[in-house]
Protein backbone atom coordinates (compact mmCIF):
# COMPACT_ATOMS: atom_id res chain seq x y z
CA UNK A 1 0.00 0.00 0.00
CA UNK A 2 2.91 2.33 0.72
CA UNK A 3 4.81 1.70 -2.60
CA UNK A 4 1.25 2.71 -4.19
CA UNK A 5 0.93 5.70 -1.90
CA UNK A 6 4.69 6.81 -2.83
CA UNK A 7 4.52 5.40 -6.42
CA UNK A 8 1.40 8.16 -7.29
CA UNK A 9 3.02 11.08 -5.04
CA UNK A 10 6.07 10.83 -7.59
CA UNK A 11 3.60 11.61 -10.19
CA UNK A 12 1.67 13.93 -8.48
CA UNK A 13 5.13 16.01 -8.14
CA UNK A 14 5.82 15.11 -4.42
CA UNK A 15 9.06 13.88 -3.17
CA UNK A 16 9.37 10.56 -1.38
CA UNK A 17 12.13 8.71 0.93
CA UNK A 18 12.99 5.29 0.76
CA UNK A 19 16.20 3.03 1.48
CA UNK A 20 19.16 2.61 -0.81
CA UNK A 21 22.46 0.51 -0.78
CA UNK A 22 23.72 2.88 1.96
CA UNK A 23 21.97 5.75 3.01
CA UNK A 24 18.59 6.99 2.78
CA UNK A 25 17.61 8.62 -0.53
CA UNK A 26 15.27 11.47 -1.15
CA UNK A 27 13.41 11.50 -4.73
CA UNK A 28 11.09 12.54 -7.28
CA UNK A 29 10.15 12.59 -11.01
CA UNK A 30 13.03 13.58 -13.16
CA UNK A 31 10.37 15.06 -15.72
CA UNK A 32 8.90 17.46 -13.28
CA UNK A 33 10.94 20.55 -13.00
CA UNK A 34 8.99 21.60 -9.51
CA UNK A 35 9.62 18.68 -7.78
CA UNK A 36 13.31 18.85 -8.59
CA UNK A 37 12.63 22.34 -7.84
CA UNK A 38 11.67 21.55 -4.89
CA UNK A 39 14.17 19.03 -3.70
CA UNK A 40 16.87 21.52 -4.84
CA UNK A 41 15.57 23.82 -2.40
CA UNK A 42 14.71 20.59 0.87
CA UNK A 43 18.43 20.05 0.66
CA UNK A 44 19.52 23.66 0.19
CA UNK A 45 21.75 22.32 -2.94
CA UNK A 46 23.06 23.82 -5.71
CA UNK A 47 21.42 22.97 -9.37
CA UNK A 48 24.73 22.83 -11.20
CA UNK A 49 25.60 19.92 -9.43
CA UNK A 50 23.00 17.68 -10.81
CA UNK A 51 21.32 14.39 -9.80
CA UNK A 52 21.80 10.61 -9.82
CA UNK A 53 18.84 8.60 -11.25
CA UNK A 54 18.06 5.19 -10.24
CA UNK A 55 16.45 2.75 -11.97
CA UNK A 56 14.98 -0.96 -11.96
CA UNK A 57 15.84 -1.84 -15.02
CA UNK A 58 18.28 -0.09 -17.80
CA UNK A 59 15.13 0.44 -20.13
CA UNK A 60 14.30 3.01 -17.16
CA UNK A 61 17.47 4.89 -18.05
CA UNK A 62 18.51 4.32 -21.37
CA UNK A 63 16.19 7.32 -22.93
CA UNK A 64 18.44 9.87 -20.76
CA UNK A 65 21.98 8.57 -22.03
CA UNK A 66 24.06 8.96 -25.12
CA UNK A 67 25.91 5.97 -25.06
CA UNK A 68 28.60 6.17 -27.56
CA UNK A 69 29.31 2.43 -27.89
CA UNK A 70 28.34 -0.87 -27.47
CA UNK A 71 31.41 -1.47 -25.11
CA UNK A 72 30.50 1.53 -22.67
CA UNK A 73 26.74 -0.08 -22.41
CA UNK A 74 28.10 -3.30 -21.62
CA UNK A 75 30.47 -2.26 -19.19
CA UNK A 76 26.98 -0.46 -17.27
CA UNK A 77 25.25 -3.59 -18.05
CA UNK A 78 28.09 -6.06 -16.10
CA UNK A 79 27.94 -3.67 -13.43
CA UNK A 80 24.24 -3.79 -12.78
CA UNK A 81 21.81 -4.26 -10.78
CA UNK A 82 24.30 -3.54 -7.65
CA UNK A 83 26.18 -0.56 -6.21
CA UNK A 84 28.20 1.13 -9.18
CA UNK A 85 27.00 4.89 -9.93
CA UNK A 86 28.25 5.67 -13.53
CA UNK A 87 28.56 9.02 -15.23
CA UNK A 88 27.38 8.76 -18.77
CA UNK A 89 27.28 11.50 -21.52
CA UNK A 90 23.31 12.79 -21.82
CA UNK A 91 21.40 12.39 -24.75
CA UNK A 92 20.27 16.02 -26.22
CA UNK A 93 16.86 16.00 -24.52
CA UNK A 94 17.94 15.48 -20.93
CA UNK A 95 17.03 18.71 -19.61
CA UNK A 96 19.33 20.61 -17.53
CA UNK A 97 17.77 20.00 -14.24
CA UNK A 98 18.54 16.62 -13.90
CA UNK A 99 21.93 17.11 -15.42
CA UNK A 100 23.39 21.06 -13.81
CA UNK A 101 26.72 22.40 -15.50
CA UNK A 102 27.35 19.16 -16.97
CA UNK A 103 26.83 17.26 -20.27
CA UNK A 104 26.44 13.92 -18.36
CA UNK A 105 24.61 12.07 -15.72
CA UNK A 106 24.97 9.84 -12.93
CA UNK A 107 22.78 6.59 -13.34
CA UNK A 108 22.38 2.98 -11.21
CA UNK A 109 20.39 0.73 -11.98
CA UNK A 110 19.59 -0.17 -8.22
CA UNK A 111 20.06 -3.79 -6.42
CA UNK A 112 18.01 -2.20 -3.33
CA UNK A 113 14.45 -4.16 -3.57
CA UNK A 114 12.69 -1.20 -1.94
CA UNK A 115 14.34 1.49 -3.99
CA UNK A 116 13.83 -0.61 -6.79
CA UNK A 117 9.97 -1.71 -6.34
CA UNK A 118 10.00 2.13 -6.24
CA UNK A 119 11.04 3.00 -10.07
CA UNK A 120 9.08 -0.28 -11.11
CA UNK A 121 6.00 1.06 -9.20
CA UNK A 122 6.30 4.85 -10.37
CA UNK A 123 7.36 2.94 -13.88
CA UNK A 124 10.44 4.80 -14.64
CA UNK A 125 13.57 6.21 -13.16
CA UNK A 126 13.41 8.48 -10.02
CA UNK A 127 15.76 11.53 -9.19
CA UNK A 128 17.77 9.66 -6.18
CA UNK A 129 20.36 12.04 -3.49
CA UNK A 130 20.64 11.26 -0.04
CA UNK A 131 18.11 12.27 2.54
CA UNK A 132 20.25 14.78 4.72
CA UNK A 133 20.54 18.74 3.88
CA UNK A 134 23.63 19.42 2.10
CA UNK A 135 27.03 19.34 3.92
CA UNK A 136 25.48 17.73 6.59
CA UNK A 137 26.23 13.94 6.88
CA UNK A 138 23.50 11.72 4.80
CA UNK A 139 21.03 9.62 7.13
CA UNK A 140 21.78 6.06 6.92
CA UNK A 141 18.42 4.98 8.99
CA UNK A 142 14.95 6.72 8.24
CA UNK A 143 14.92 8.17 11.49
CA UNK A 144 17.88 10.03 11.26
CA UNK A 145 16.10 10.96 7.70
CA UNK A 146 12.86 12.05 9.95
CA UNK A 147 14.80 14.17 11.99
CA UNK A 148 16.55 15.66 9.38
CA UNK A 149 13.28 17.01 7.68
CA UNK A 150 11.32 16.93 10.97
CA UNK A 151 7.90 19.04 9.87
CA UNK A 152 8.26 18.11 5.88
CA UNK A 153 5.68 16.46 4.59
CA UNK A 154 7.19 12.98 3.52
CA UNK A 155 6.10 9.60 2.57
CA UNK A 156 8.77 6.88 4.13
CA UNK A 157 8.82 3.99 2.89
CA UNK A 158 9.68 1.23 4.94
CA UNK A 159 12.91 -0.75 5.01
CA UNK A 160 16.24 -0.46 5.43
CA UNK A 161 19.41 0.62 3.81
CA UNK A 162 21.57 -2.26 2.13
CA UNK A 163 25.49 -3.27 3.39
CA UNK A 164 27.17 -0.91 2.12
CA UNK A 165 29.45 1.26 4.76
CA UNK A 166 29.89 4.41 2.58
CA UNK A 167 27.84 5.85 -0.67
CA UNK A 168 28.19 3.95 -3.67
CA UNK A 169 31.24 4.22 -5.96
CA UNK A 170 31.21 6.63 -8.88
CA UNK A 171 32.66 5.38 -12.48
CA UNK A 172 33.21 7.49 -15.25
CA UNK A 173 31.76 5.64 -18.07
CA UNK A 174 34.20 7.42 -20.85
CA UNK A 175 36.99 6.38 -19.28
CA UNK A 176 36.55 3.64 -16.74
CA UNK A 177 38.33 5.97 -13.87
CA UNK A 178 36.54 6.00 -10.53
CA UNK A 179 35.54 9.35 -9.03
CA UNK A 180 34.29 8.46 -5.52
Amino acid sequence: MRLKLSAQQLREGKLVAYPTEAVWGLGCDPLNPHAVSDLLALKGRSASKGFILIAADFGQIEPFLDIASEPMKNKLLASWPGPVTWIVPTAPETPTWLRGDRNTLAVRVTAHPVAAALCNAFGGAIVSTSANPSGVKPAKTQLKARIYFHGVQLNFLPGSVGGLDRPTAIFDARNGSKLR
